[in-house]
């Protein structure tokens, strides 16, 4: 029998009452559904104005106060955040104590490069976002009363890539201490050269090497601090000249990165290849020191190499 047909025999009031459950099912399916949010519209309604943040390692979701408080280390599993260069100083150097060097230094556009923007065009949006002038501070400061001299990567300018500025900031930096003979530190976090300055960013990497060997043949110690991530050209060069080098924990550390390489010999790579600890293990960096304790152990082998 046909639904039409089986209504027709129906009571009036039985009727009725199917009659509104048509309708009433027929409006909920055609309804108009508003669509779900998206994760990243979830997440920026659960992490309004950056008052949290998530753990791209545990996922956790840390009040951004509590982790600054804590060095921007995750507190539930110690994820190494990476720093920006006021933060990097101010954990590393005695309060005040810094002084710049160099901070007039600016890049220039030899080869008038232009990909989707005008290089210049990124060197001023990379200085407003930043800060910063270029993608390295230099200067000199003192670490628990001991004079040093440094040099830290701001991994935010660009990917920390070494253009001749940089280059020439850190060369500056180390000359400087040689003169005055002090110990110098590099903290590196950099992708490497900077493509857009083409082979004037390639020299940079002989230039500061050169500099480190001259500083290290007067007797004067050079110490490198590995922080993720070091790669590319910055890894190739300055990065692994020190006499002590020094890697944060789970730093990525190597000249290619661990994509690249599978692509290329199309063989999958040992799990934490490339990463601090798998580093130490084979005898690549000379300790792994948590964020905590990088001052005190900076300054603990300062103190050895200077025969203090």
């Amino acid at each position: 029998m046909s639904l039409a047909a089986h209504l027709h025999f129906l009571p009036q009031e039985q009727f009725c009452r199917r009659e509104v459950s048509f309708t009433v099912c027929a409006a909920w399916f055609s309804r108009s559904r508003s669509p779900k949010p998206t994760t990243e519209e979830s997440e920026r309604l659960q992490l309004p104005g950056g008052l949290w943040t998530k753990c791209p390692s545990c996922t956790s979701v840390i009040y951004s106060k509590e982790l600054e408080r804590n060095q921007m280390v995750c507190p539930k599993c110690e994820h190494h955040f990476r720093l920006s260069v006021d933060q990097r100083l101010g954990l590393l150097c005695d309060q005040g104590s810094f002084e710049e060097f160099d901070s007039e230094l600016r890049s220039s556009d030899p080869l008038g490069f232009r990909d989707q923007l005008r290089y210049k065009e990124r060197l001023k949006k990379a200085e407003k976002r930043t800060g910063n002038a270029d993608a390295v501070r230099t200067g000199k400061g003192r670490m628990n009363g001991r004079p040093v001299f440094l040099g830290v990567f701001d991994f935010f300018f660009m990917g920390g890539s070494m253009g001749s500025v940089v280059g020439e900031k850190l060369t500056r930096m180390v000359e400087a201490a040689t003169k005055e003979r002090k110990p110098a530190i590099i903290v590196s976090a950099s992708g490497g050269a900077r493509m857009q300055e083409g082979i004037y960013s390639l020299m940079q990497m002989a230039k500061v090497s050169a500099a480190v060997e001259r500083h290290g043949a007067q007797g004067l110690p050079y110490v490198s601090v590995l922080t993720d991530p070091t790669t590319g050209g910055v890894a190739a060069s300055f990065a692994m000249q020190g006499d002590v080098i020094v890697a944060e924990p789970g730093a990525l550390i190597g000249f290619a990165g661990p994509r690249v390489i599978e692509q290329t010999i199309r063989r999958k790579l040992p799990e934490g290849f490339q990463r601090a600890e798998f580093l130490l293990e084979h005898g690549m960096v000379d300790l792994v020191v948590p964020r905590g304790d990088l001052k005190h152990s900076l300054s603990h082998v300062l103190d050895l190499l200077m025969g203090r």
